[in-house]
């Protein structure tokens, strides 16, 4: 079982803004580039979607998530918090014809491969990239600010930059460890903010009755039971599998 949430960033609740100023950003202005785009956004049959996740993986604790560790491998840049993906909820009539090609993510290929790299050694960043944009960038693309590969990445980029998760921790004494046996241990290796369609913080899925029943289903691990400890791994470069020994 897996931690997906620090207690801290649970549902991102007002209560953050006291606890880790400057994680969240709520003015408009800021994206005012990746607001709605064309009046299609309200056609029920295409963009049905209102929040999306903005999702970051621990490398330290990544390997663990595996049902075969010793699939896993970590580069040696990588030192921080990475993208997992950035996904729309509930979405409906996902297009599997808009491929994506290496060139289309060429001029930010240095900046993903730094920030959201692969840890699965028979799948290579492209191949991650590739199947986060068929899975979940087509269908924020009906969105203008993210109607492509390119804008879809970059937009992931500017919000890594902007949820810099490391340093937040860091500034509030939180900090990787291993201080206790291996075995039997919760696990944070992921963190999820959810936003609105139009990148603030804070979307509510349950906003009108039609919704009511749409909450999602907790997978197992996700998140890990209240009050349970957890712990956060560092980064082991050479042993990924076993960071703590």
């Amino acid at each position: 079982m897996h931690r997906s949430l620090l207690p801290l960033l649970v549902s991102l609740s007002p209560a953050i803004l006291f606890l880790l100023p400057g994680i969240i950003v709520t003015q408009e202005g800021l994206w005012e580039d990746y607001k709605y785009g064309h009046g299609d956004l309200d056609n029920h049959n295409f963009c049905t979607w209102k929040c999306l996740l903005f999702t970051l993986q621990w490398p330290g604790a990544f390997c663990q998530s595996l049902n075969n560790v010793s699939l896993c491998r970590i580069p040696p840049t990588v030192n921080n918090w990475t993208i997992h993906g950035l996904w729309p909820l509930h979405a409906k009539n996902r297009c599997d014809c808009w491929p994506m090609f290496p060139s289309d993510v060429q001029e930010l290929k240095a900046e993903l491969t730094e920030l959201w790299p692969s840890f699965v050694r028979f799948k290579s960043n492209f191949h991650f990239w590739r199947d986060e944009w068929r899975k979940h960038g087509a269908s924020a693309a009906c969105v203008e600010g993210m109607n492509s590969p390119l804008r879809y990445f970059q937009v992931c980029v500017k919000l890594r930059a902007q949820f810099d998760i490391h340093s937040l921790l860091e500034d509030a004494g939180i900090t990787p460890s291993c201080e206790r046996p291996y075995k039997d241990r919760e696990l944070w290796f992921q963190l999820k903010i959810r936003l609105n369609r139009n990148l603030t913080v804070g979307c509510d899925l349950c906003t009108d009755a039609e919704d009511a029943d749409s909450r999602p289903v907790p997978s197992p691990g996700h998140p890990c039971p209240d009050r349970v400890p957890f712990y956060y791994f560092p980064i082991n470069h050479e042993r990924p599998q076993r960071p703590c020994g």
